[in-house]
C-alpha cells in the first residue's frame, strides 16, 4: 500500500516505516498521525517480525503541527490529542518489537514517539527536547511517555526547561538504548531489532504485552499478573517446543504466531 506521508518497505522479516515529510520537519499533523496509525496496524497484521520507525530529512520529527491547534475549538483539540494517543498506544499494542532509528532532532510529540517505541537507537547527531516549557503550551502528553523512560526528575528537567539533550545524555538517562556514530546508525538499529525479534513470535508478543501491563503496577500486583501469564505461556506449543529442543540439544522449530484482531 502506498502512503502520502510515509514510506513502507520490508526486507526479510523486518518492516521499516519512514516519516517522509521532510519539508514539514516530519510534524505529526492530523493526517500524518492517522496514516501512521494505519500503517502500524497493517504491519501488525503482517508476517513481519520486527519494525523500524525512521524518518527522512534534517529533523526526525518536530512534533505536533501548530496549524492543527491554532484557532481550534476544545473539541477539535481533544480529537487531535486522542488521535495522537491512539497512535502511540498502537505501537505498544503491536505484537512485534518496534525500534526508533533516530538520526536527528526529535522534539515534543516527536520525542514522545521515540519514548513510546519499545527500543530506540540514535546517532550522535540526534537530540531530544520537549520545548513547551520555553513557551506557552506545556508538553503534557509527551511527558507521560518520557517520564516512563527517564524518571520524574529528568523528565521534569526536560519539560520545565524545554532544553534539548544530546543523544549521549539520552542514552545515559534511558530515553534511548544507545548512541552510535551516525555512519553506524542503520547497522546498529538492524542488529538490535534482529536480535529482539528472534525466537517465538507468539512468545515475543505475549512478553511485550505482559511487560507493559506489569511495569507500572505495584510489585505485588505485578507478580500476581505475571505468575498467571508465565504459567499460561508455559502451556503454549512454542514454549513446550523450546523446552524439548533444549533438553534434546537441538534447534527449536517455532510455529505459533499471535492472533491479531
Amino acid at each position: 500500500m502506498k502512503y502520502q506521508h510515509l514510506l513502507l518497505s520490508v526486507d526479510g522479516a523486518i518492516a521499516t516505516i519512514t516519516l517522509n515529510r521532510p519539508e514539514k520537519r516530519n510534524t505529526l499533523a492530523m493526517d500524518v498521525m492517522l496514516e501512521l496509525t494505519q500503517a502500524l496496524r497493517g504491519v501488525a497484521r503482517s508476517e513481519a517480525r520486527g519494525v523500524i520507525l525512521a524518518a527522512n530529512g534534517p529533523v526526525f520529527s518536530a512534533g505536533h503541527n501548530f496549524a492543527d491547534m491554532a484557532g481550534a475549538t476544545l473539541e477539535q483539540a481533544l480529537a487531535l490529542f486522542r488521535v495522537c494517543t491512539e497512535m502511540m498506544d498502537t505501537i505498544q499494542a503491536m505484537p512485534q518489537p518496534v525500534i526508533a532509528r533516530v538520526h536527528a532532532l526529535a522534539t515534543a510529540a516527536g520525542c514522545q514517539l521515540v519514548a513510546t517505541c519499545d527500543l530506540a537507537i540514535a546517532a550522535d547527531s540526534a537530540a531530544f527536547a520537549i520545548p513547551g516549557g520555553k513557551g506557552g503550551l506545556f508538553c503534557h502528553t509527551p511527558a507521560v511517555a518520557i517520564a516512563r523512560n527517564v524518571g520524574r526528575k529528568r523528565a521534569l528537567e526536560m519539560a520545565l526547561t524545554g532544553d534539548a539533550i544530546d543523544a549521549r545524555t539520552a542514552a545515559e538517562w534511558g530515553l534511548i538504548n544507545r548512541c552510535v556514530p551516525a555512519d553506524q546508525l542503520e547497522s546498529a538499529t538492524l542488529d538490535l531489532i534482529t536480535r529482539a525479534s528472534r525466537g517465538s513470535a507468539l512468545s515475543k508478543s505475549m512478553g511485550k504485552q505482559g511487560f507493559y501491563q506489569q511495569v507500572s503496577l505495584p510489585q505485588d500486583q505485578a507478580y500476581e499478573l505475571v505468575i498467571e501469564l508465565m504459567a499460561s505461556s508455559a502451556m503454549t506449543a512454542d514454549a513446550q517446543e523450546g523446552m524439548r529442543a533444549f533438553l534434546e540439544k537441538r534447534h527449536a522449530n517455532y510455529t505459533q504466531r499471535p492472533a491479531i484482531t
